[in-house]
Order: C-alpha cells, then structure tokens, then sequence
C-alpha cells in the first residue's frame, strides 16, 4: 500500500523534500542561466516528484521527467563544465524517485520502461541543442538511474520477504497453539476413558455375574441385571466412540501419562513443591475429598495450571488456594495479589486457559479467569458434585 512514511522516516521523508527544493534552486541559480520565477517553479515541481513518489509511485515518475524536459528546454549552461540535460539536483533527484518508486513496488518491466523513457529524454534533448552538451554527459545519469532501480528493486524484494517471514512465524504459531490445544483435548479424552471406563466394566462385569453370585435370583431380576449390563454395554461403547473423536486429531500421546491420576488427595504436595520452588503459596481451610475421580482430576488440573500461570506472570506473588464444597458444588479458587513492583501481566488466551475451560466444560462446570481490581488474579472453577462425596469426609489442610 502506498503512504507516507511513518515515525522517524516521515521525518526523515519531509527533510529529503525540503533539502531537494533548497538545492534545486541553488544550483539552477548559479549554474545555469534563467530566470528567477521558472527556478522557483521548477524546484517546487523537482521536490514535488519526490514527495508524490511515496503516494503515487507513476505519477511522481511522469512529473519528475517533465520537469527534467522543461529544465532543459529553459536553462542554459554557464559554462560548459556544467552537466545539462541533467543538472547534478535533476540526477540525483529523478534517480531517488526512481529508486522509491521501484521499492514502493513497481514492477521491474516498468522500471525498465521508465529507465529507457529517461535515457530517451536526454538523448532528445542534447540532438535538439548539441552546443549545451553532449552524449558524454549522459553516461552519469544513465549509471545511476541503473543503480536506483537495483537499489530500489533490492529494498522491495527484502521487505516483501520480510512480511512473508512474519506471515509464516504468525502461521505457525497458530498451528504450534493449535497442536497443543488438541493435545491437551487428547489427554482430557484419555484421562476421562481410564476412568469413566473402568467404572463403566464393573459395572458390565458385576450384572453380568450378580444372578451366579446370588442365590435364588427371581427371573425378573435377572432380566434387570441383563438389561442393566446391557445398556451399560451399549453406554461404553458410546463413550468410546466420542472420546476417539477427541483423540483422532492429534498423535499418541507420550508414554508415562497412562498412569494413576491425581485427585484432590494429592493437592498439598503440588502445593509443597511449588512452596520448594520458590513461590508464597498457601492453602486456605480444608480440602474435601471422596468425589468422583474425574471431578478431582479437574480439579487438581485446575490448580495445576492456575498456580503455573501465577507463578509465570506475577512472580514473587501471594498465591492463595481454596477448594471447598458448598451444597452441590465444589469451588476451585487461585487467587494471586500484584506482583511487587506492578500489576500482574494477563496469561492470556493461550492453550493452558483453553485446556482448564474444556476440562471443567466436560464436567458440566463453569471456569472464570480474570485480572482483579486491585492488579492481581482470580482463576474460578465452580464443579457441580451432587451427592457423591460422603458427608464429613476431609482430607489435607493448608
């Protein structure tokens, strides 16, 4: 897109105009003989060229040659040491249009044609009036309108490669936080089939085998047992079905992630060992425990991965944690003050956020994550529980 420079080059863009006028009227008032009114008008038409050259690349072109052809038709050398059709300000003024051009993005074929368009006027020129100069004299501009358009085309090749570098890095970065993102669904899948499905088999196993357990079995109760097994059957194959469409995405995953899970048991020592790790964490009233092994597993991920956001963005921060459970819920809360010295920086949205939101989502829970007014914090997992923990039943304090 064409448009004027930006920031320091704006600057730098209005002092190269303003020094090409200045110059343009010096030399064509000591060096060559007219008048004062067509010096001013052809310096202001020579700094025009180069200030259009950024907006409209052509049109600059066109106006900086016209204005070299009524150069030199209304100009005569003082002496014929004097460069002329081009004037030293007319070279270099016409080879910095052509150069800016060609890096705005004009294509190569048209710079060819302008270079020859440039050649052409001077060779016209110095036929039409051979006793102000000579072919000679075009040589030093026929070198650097040659430069300008190298120089130029360099300049558009690099910043289009540039932008296509910076292009591909943001591509991938979408496609490594699109990866981990799917990875994270994979092991979500994994943890929720070792569990959900070795609860689903006993119960298969345990219908199945209840009438051969039990002794005198009515004949209703076992056509119970057998429906009970069976659409428990048909639930895990289900389940199955879904959870593969979680994992197909994405490869296997690592060995050592198949292993026993960890549950809300197992908070103090995730605790503890970010406590070792340097961080102020601490761990508010009690922690329940006896739920279903998914719920904790959510849980506890969800402190996990609050306490590494925490201890990343606000280091040296008070980490406060809290789970409890309040009628049929259970309230995950990290909460970190303001790191010294300023706010705690945003984690973001990246797959770590994403991750905890589709763990909870899966739990039918809801998952809150926002900075607090006074510059720290609060991640909020609010997990509907029902009445699968027994009453009274606590594990670890803080």
């Amino acid at each position: 897109m064409n448009k004027w420079p930006h920031g320091r080059w704006a600057w730098a863009a209005a002092f190269g105009v303003a020094a090409l006028l200045v110059l343009t009227v010096m030399d064509l008032g000591q060096h060559y003989e007219v008048q004062l009114g067509a010096v001013l008008a052809l310096a202001l038409a020579r700094a025009l060229a180069l200030g259009l050259v950024w907006l409209r690349p052509r049109a600059a072109m066109l106006v900086s040659l016209i204005t070299t052809a009524i150069t030199a038709a209304v100009t005569t050398p003082v002496s014929s040491s004097e460069p002329w059709p081009w004037g030293t300000t007319a070279a270099f003024g016409h080879s910095f249009v052509i150069a800016i051009a060609g890096a705005r993005g004009l294509g190569r074929r048209e710079q060819v044609a302008w270079w020859v368009a440039t050649q052409a006027v001077g060779v016209v020129a110095v036929e039409l009036a051979p006793d102000r100069g000579s072919l000679r004299g075009l040589i030093t501009m026929a070198i650097l309108s040659a430069v300008a358009i190298v120089v130029g085309d360099l300049i558009h090749t690099r910043s289009q490669t540039n932008r296509r570098l910076a292009e591909q890095e943001t591509i991938t970065k979408a496609e490594r936080a699109e990866r981990e993102r799917l990875q994270e669904r994979a092991r979500i899948a994994r943890e929720l089939h070792d569990v959900v499905a070795h609860h689903m088999s006993v119960v298969v196993v345990r219908a199945d085998s209840a009438p051969h357990r039990l002794a005198d079995v009515p004949e209703n109760v076992r056509e119970e047992f057998t429906e009970i097994a069976d659409a428990a059957r048909v639930s895990l194959t289900e389940m199955r079905r879904v959870l593969r469409l979680l994992r197909e995405p994405v490869e296997q995953p690592p060995m050592g992630e198949l292993g026993p899970q960890p549950g809300l048991g197992e908070l103090a020592d995730l605790i503890e060992s970010t406590r070792r790790a340097g961080a102020d964490v601490r761990l508010t009233g009690e922690v329940p425990t006896g739920f279903d092994q998914t719920l904790e597993l959510t849980a506890y991920r969800v402190v996990q991965e609050a306490l590494s956001n925490a201890v990343r963005h606000a280091p040296h921060a008070v980490v406060e944690v809290a789970v409890k459970r309040t009628g049929d819920e259970l309230e995950v809360t990290v909460h970190n003050t303001p790191p010294p010295g300023g706010p705690a920086a945003a984690p973001g949205s990246g797959h770590g956020l994403t991750g905890m939101r589709e763990r909870v989502a899966l739990v039918e829970g809801t998952m809150s994550a926002a900075p607090t007014p006074e510059g720290g914090y609060l991640v909020q997992a609010i997990i509907p529980v029902g009445q699968e923990v027994a009453s009274g039943d606590h594990g670890h304090g803080g």
